[in-house]
This record gives structure tokens, sequence and C-alpha cells, in this order.
């Protein structure tokens, strides 16, 4: 099931000697059968993975002791590359002796350290990393079919660096955490995007649902928006002193109503070319409602969802940040 696996010239300074060894002569290639299973007295396990991004495939052997859920054989096939054949080969080795949880745990980066010649060398050139992920994937796809449950189930978060396992929620925590405000900042973070950087940006050699350039415009437009958020809620705090929205004198509830409208009102209306303006603010004498007259500008006037959507979601905005009684009225 292998593919020519020959590397010339100086590209094979970028790969580590065990690389090369195992590319050459694996030590876990092979296959294991159903009779050798019951011989042994183990459950046979044999699970497929394949990367489309590459064309490569793996099929995984194990031999699973039931009454420990030890795995005592690996052995596996491929087909792609050198690269997947050694990265194969030490995804192998890795899971002997382990339980199926503990292998479970067995990231592409442990298969890459195991690989590499010293601590601080890595064992194959950026882009190759992806191979290593594909016996990642593989030992999930095992652990999955032994266990009875779907291969997600041991993914905790959305994986956006296959190549470093780095998640979104970690990649986001990250960049607000430290104020990141550059790719580079959070590669060197997190390593996300330190390999095969197919996750940097749309064009590598990996579509991905996720990017790094986008997922860093995202959070900081969302941190923005908290700051607003924040110093529009001191501004109205500031303002009202002791007081509430509804006995401010109409200065100060002016004031509170700008605050609220440039920090989650304005934003939104710009993106569509929209903006609005405060004509007056009045409270009905019969009701208690406080009325505020409000002008659309720009794309905004004479939009129809002006009188629907649009005034539904300020008038929302402002209730929940000032007060109940608020009415927002276009004119």
């Amino acid at each position: 099931m292998a593919k020519n696996n020959l590397i010339s010239g100086s590209i094979w300074d970028e790969y580590s000697q065990k690389v090369q060894d195992r590319m050459n002569n694996p030590l876990y290639m092979g296959e294991i059968t159903e009779e050798e299973a019951k011989a042994k007295g183990a459950k046979l396990i044999v699970a497929d993975f394949g990367a489309e991004s590459c064309g490569d495939a793996v099929r995984l052997y194990w031999l699973v002791d039931e009454a420990t859920d030890t795995i005592i054989e690996a052995k596996f096939k491929s087909f792609g590359c050198g690269t997947a054949i050694a990265s194969s080969d030490t995804m192998a080795e890795l899971c002997i002796g382990k339980k199926v949880d503990e292998a479970v745990k067995i990231t592409n980066l442990d298969v890459e350290r195991a690989m590499r010649d010293n601590p601080d060398t890595p064992a194959v050139p950026p882009q190759k990393m992806h191979c290593s992920v594909m016996a990642y994937d593989v030992i999930k796809a095992a652990a999955a079919q032994y266990k009875g449950v779907d291969p997600e189930h041991f993914e905790d978060e959305i994986i956006v660096c296959e190549c470093a396992r780095v998640s979104l929620g970690t990649i986001k925590e990250v960049i607000k955490l430290n104020d990141l405000k550059s790719v580079e900042e959070i590669t060197a973070y997190t390593k996300a995007g330190a390999f095969c950087k197919s996750c940097v940006k749309p064009g590598g050699h990996e579509e991905k649902e996720y990017y790094l350039v986008d997922i860093l415009r995202d959070t900081r437009a969302e941190m923005e928006a908290d700051a607003a958020k924040e110093q529009a809620a001191a501004r109205v705090a500031a303002l009202s002193g002791e007081q509430g929205f509804d006995e401010m004198s109409v200065v100060g509830q002016l004031k509170a109503v700008e605050a609220v409208i440039d920090a989650e009102i304005r934003p939104m209306l710009a993106m569509d070319g929209g903006n609005m303006e405060i004509l007056d603010i009045k409270k009905d004498e019969k009701d208690g409602k406080i009325d505020i007259y409000i002008r659309y500008l720009g794309a905004c006037s004479g939009c129809a969802s002006g009188s629907t959507g649009t005034l539904y979601a300020i008038e929302a905005v402002l209730q929940e940040n000032l007060s109940p009684n608020i009415r927002v009225l276009p004119l």
C-alpha cells in the first residue's frame, strides 16, 4: 500500500534519522488477522482514516485485551508518502501497552516528538506535520470503534490548528488575555500556524473552516465592542449617580442614550452605511413612557426595517441598558 518514498538531495536534512529509518524499515507495518486475535484471546480492531488534502490513508490494527482495555499489539498499513509511513509506524509503537483511554490521548505532537533525534530539532519539515495528524486521527477512529462511540466524542472543542492541536476557544482566550494584535503573536503564544501554516489564511495546502487572520479580526472586534460597552456603562453610571434613568434630567438622559447608541447601535448601523440622531426626549405623562424621537441617516433613511426590525433592536438595546420604560419613535 506504500507509495514511492524516496527523497533526494538536501531535503534529507529536514528529516530526522529516526524518520528516515522508519520510512525505509518500518517496524510495525503489516496486518493482524481474526485468527491471530482468537489465538491471543483479544479483540481485533481495524480502523481506517484518509486525509483528503494529500490523498494519504492509513489502516490501524489493534489487539485489545478486553479484560483490561489494554492494547497488546498494534500494526498498520499505509498508502502515502514516506513521512506518513514513519508517523504511522511511530504511532503504532506508542499505542502498544496503553489502555484505550490512554492511547486516545496520544496527539500528533507526541508522534512528531517521538521521531526527533534531539528534543530541540523538529523531526519533519512544517509542511509534513499533517502526516502525524493522520496518525492521531486513526487512533481516534480505532478507540471510537472499540468503545462504540463517534470519533467526535473525543473532541472537546473545534480544532483550528491540526498540527499543534490548538482549539478555537484557546486561541480566542489567548488573544483576549494577552491583547494580541498579530498572527505572529498568536503563533508565539500557542504554536498555532507554526507548522504547515494552512490555518493562517486561505490559500494553504489544505482548506480550513477557521483561519487565524479571521479569528484575530473577529476577536479584536469583540474586544473593542466589549470595551465600548464598558465605557458606555461607566458614562451612564457617572451621569446618573444615585439616580435611575427615569429620574435624570433631559440633558442627562440625552447623554446616557448617546453613550449607549455610540457603543452598541451606531456600529451596527454603520455596517450597512447608515446612522441615526436623537431629536428629542419627552416623558409621556399618561403612561409614564419615556419617548425618544430619532431620525435615520444615510442608508437607514427610508429603509423598510427602520420601522420594524431595526427599530425593535434599537429600542431593546436602550431598554436593556437604561430603562424598560423607553419607547423609540422614528420621525
